[in-house]
């Protein structure tokens, strides 16, 4: 196969299909792995698709480096984001051990929690404060304070977590990517959520449909990481590689 045919058949698959993966391109086009790499340079450097980790996604997925404040955050699919909490908030049970990531989805939860016994570890400043409000036994971790999106970050965070075994961590995201996974602007949020999740029996992902086919700068976990519990997906090639539940539905 000539390179110019390899080239349209790789910016055809991943327009179609949002995004794709190394090895999906390997098998379509019947060439390897570092083949299709090259490729993928090339396409990327020419401007026709985006090169990510393992794969392309298409021009038409949206891409930001850029982290929207807790106000701007709060302001968007505020009935979805309630709609999310309130299913989360029902997994939890007696006697949990909880770590509840900073972010304006996994604070409507606490609006819905009625189970008592459980004990939460939060990167949160406001979710601390309004958990010990409901009466509920709270650690906050140390670290850096980000006024942006009002959670604590750095090394003393990271290191917080690692020490502890959580029972379910509820995790929020900016953007999800079947290449890319869960991602967030901020390096330093990525490694907090991922230290959180390395140390959680079951992990959740919040997210309402408007984070699918985003990508953000660091990647924090892949798909098979967690469940996602959303209100609806927009590219149903997501059913294919997560487990996720649409509380819409």
């Amino acid at each position: 196969m000539l390179t110019e045919e390899r080239h349209s058949m790789i910016i055809k698959a991943v327009n179609e299909r949002a995004s794709v993966t190394i090895a999906e391109l390997s098998e379509i086009l019947n060439v390897s792995a570092s083949t299709v790499k090259r490729d993928l340079i090339i396409l990327a450097n020419e401007g026709k698709i985006i090169k990510v980790r393992g794969g392309a996604m298409s021009k038409n997925d949206s891409f930001s480096s850029v982290e929207k404040n807790v106000e701007e955050k709060s302001a968007i699919c505020t009935e979805e984001k309630n709609s999310i909490a309130g299913y989360a908030a029902k997994l939890i049970e007696k006697g949990d051990f909880v770590f509840l990531d900073a972010g304006t989805t996994t604070e409507k939860m606490i609006d819905h929690l009625t189970v008592r016994d459980v004990t939460f570890v939060t990167n949160g400043f406001i979710h601390a404060k309004k958990l010990a409000v409901k009466g509920y036994k709270v650690f906050i971790t140390g670290g850096e304070i980000k006024a942006s999106t009002e959670a604590i970050v750095g090394a003393e965070c990271v290191l917080t977590l690692k020490n502890y075994n959580f029972t379910k961590c509820f995790m929020g995201t900016n953007g999800i990517s079947l290449t890319a996974g869960f991602t967030t602007p901020d390096v330093n949020e990525a490694k907090v959520k991922a230290a959180a999740i390395e140390s959680s029996r079951e992990v959740y992902v919040l997210a309402d449909h408007s984070k699918f086919d985003e990508v953000s700068s660091a990647t924090f976990a892949g798909l098979g990481k967690a469940v996602i519990i959303t209100d609806r997906i927009p590219n149903r090639k997501y059913k294919e590689a997560a487990d996720i539940t649409e509380v819409g539905q």
